[in-house]
């Protein structure tokens, strides 16, 4: 999802040490012997506690997330507020009970085998290990959907705070264990370290029972093959690297094409482009002149005015070496955008980054073709986490897909096409590379909710969990059968009278309470 070189650099001494792992995973793991017995009402009492210290702590933390990530108090104090929004529709989500997929069968002598009392529900796995991302540090970070989910099935957290933001981390950790702590979680319910040797230690700790991760491919790989290469592997739930392709229709492009530019304009500069959803390629009709209508929307004059300051200096650079490299390529034109031009590739014939080190980043667009990208998919469809996006032209629908089923995973894939055309076969393609598909608008803003889903096939994530919405909760969870158990015995959730009033599967059919 995001490059951040210093994220990427050789391994080096780290203010968090190896015995500070060791304390936060051993208290979490003496927090789970409390957390995996603790009821739906104590869970949603700790989440909603953690709502009402974060949004009392709005004035203090949105100035601080500001200094760090320069994304500006707008769009920080939204994103905090959907960070506290998440945390209240799990507290909502736990006591509602269907996610625990509670199903009964009662005994039949009648099936062959004959079936005895089953009864099966979802169950914590244990301490988890959350990285916090750069270009989310509310949302996606010490407190955010990771730390929710998880937190909602009874799992303890240990947080790995992101070194573009360590100032908001702390302070946000500390909010977080405060409010745990009053609310009545035990100890070591939620702890905090620091330093990319300590994320390593993390991953491999014998008390993490999983990871949740959004952040680069070159660095979620790494984590990834660490985690499977544990003597008990783990499961690592990576969210890493999307281009997020969208399909415009001949139609939709001769109907409202400056309205489609301008709506792409929109979403690909939006927060200097560092979201996970970013459209970074388009399909249109090969003559349609759209990615200039693109260019004028989103640089126009051009001016070194459209610069503005990325998340952390390494991506900024990084993301200038990708356009660059991108605009060095044969069959790639720049449409509008400063980046360095083919005279400056060195002679290892690598583009130097466009941007100066200051760490901002301007709106670029780019075109080729879709017989380009077929020809040659792993350098055109390379994610630039930033303001650009390549415009690839095609000579027919067949000829876009073709390109499309080039591309990989992706979080998302959209279409924009008129209300009477025939949408099967770009649907067939669309819902196999992608996660979410659009219809109407454009893919960056995630809802949380129930029915999102925000995870899709590699690179886009390393599993077919969403990280966002209720699901979220279903990467922390594992499966328990219990066969002719007394009724004592059984969680109240799978007791025959259903105490909590949950909704149930019985004998195969869903009942509601």
């Amino acid at each position: 999802m995001t490059t951040d070189r210093s994220a990427l650099a050789a391994p080096s001494t780290d203010a968090a040490s190896s015995t500070s792992v060791d304390e936060a995973a051993a208290a979490a793991r003496r927090a789970f012997a409390t957390t995996v017995a603790s009821t739906a009402a104590e869970r949603a009492s700790w989440l909603a506690a953690v709502a009402d210290a974060l949004d009392a702590a709005r004035d203090e933390l949105v100035p601080l997330a500001d200094e760090e990530s320069h994304l500006g108090p707008v769009r920080l104090t939204g994103e905090l507020a959907r960070t506290t929004s998440q945390l209240r529709l799990f507290a909502r989500a736990v006591v509602e009970g269907s996610y625990l997929e509670a199903t009964i069968d009662h005994p039949d002598a009648t099936t062959i085998p004959p079936t005895p009392d089953l009864r099966r529900m979802l169950r914590p796995l244990g301490p988890v290990a959350v990285f916090g991302a750069s270009n989310f540090p509310f949302a996606f970070s010490v407190a955010g959907g990771d730390t929710a989910s998880a937190l909602a099935t009874g799992c303890p957290v240990v947080v790995k705070g992101h070194s573009a933001h360590p100032r908001l981390s702390r302070r946000t950790a500390a909010i977080v264990g405060a409010a745990l702590s009053a609310a009545g979680a035990p100890a070591g319910t939620f702890g905090h370290v620091e330093g990319r040797a300590a994320g390593v230690a993390l991953v491999q700790h014998p008390e993490i029972r999983a990871v949740g991760f959004t952040g680069s491919l070159h660095g979620g790989r790494a984590l990834f093959d660490l985690a499977s290469s544990r003597p008990d592997p783990i499961p690592f739930y990576g969210e890493l690297s999307a281009v997020n392709p969208v399909l415009i229709t001949p139609a939709a492009v001769e109907a409202r094409a400056t309205e489609l530019a301008a709506g792409l304009a929109a979403s690909f500069t939006l927060g200097a482009g560092q979201f996970c959803t970013n459209p970074g390629v388009v399909f249109v009709p090969a003559g349609s002149g759209f990615a200039d209508l693109v260019a004028a929307q989103a640089v126009g004059s051009g001016d070194a005015d459209a610069a503005v300051p990325m998340l952390t200096d390494g991506i900024a650079a990084a993301f200038a070496d990708g356009v660059a490299a991108l605009a060095a390529h044969a069959d790639v034109r720049v449409v509008a955008g400063v980046v360095s031009g083919p005279d400056d590739v060195d002679g290892s014939g690598n583009a130097p980054a466009a941007a100066s080190a200051t760490g901002t980043g301007s709106p670029v667009v780019l075109a080729t073709t879709a017989a380009a990208v077929v020809a040659d998919p792993q350098a055109l469809f390379a994610e630039c986490f930033g303001p650009s996006t390549l415009v690839v032209e095609y000579a027919s629908i067949d000829e876009a897909l073709a390109a499309i089923r080039a591309v990989g995973g992706s979080l998302t894939a959209t279409v924009h096409a008129e209300p009477d055309e025939d949408l099967s076969d770009i649907l067939a393609v669309l819902t196999e590379i992608a996660g979410r598909v659009l219809f109407t608008g454009w893919p960056t803003g995630v809802a949380v909710s129930w029915a999102q889903q925000h995870g899709g096939p590699w690179p886009s994530t390393t599993t077919i969990h969403t990280s966002v919405g209720v699901s979220a909760m279903r990467r922390f969870l594992r499966p328990v059968a219990y066969q002719e158990a007394p009724d004592a015995a059984l969680p109240p959730e799978l007791r025959e009278a259903n105490p909590l009033g949950i909704p149930r599967r019985l004998d195969g059919v869903l009942t509601l309470p």
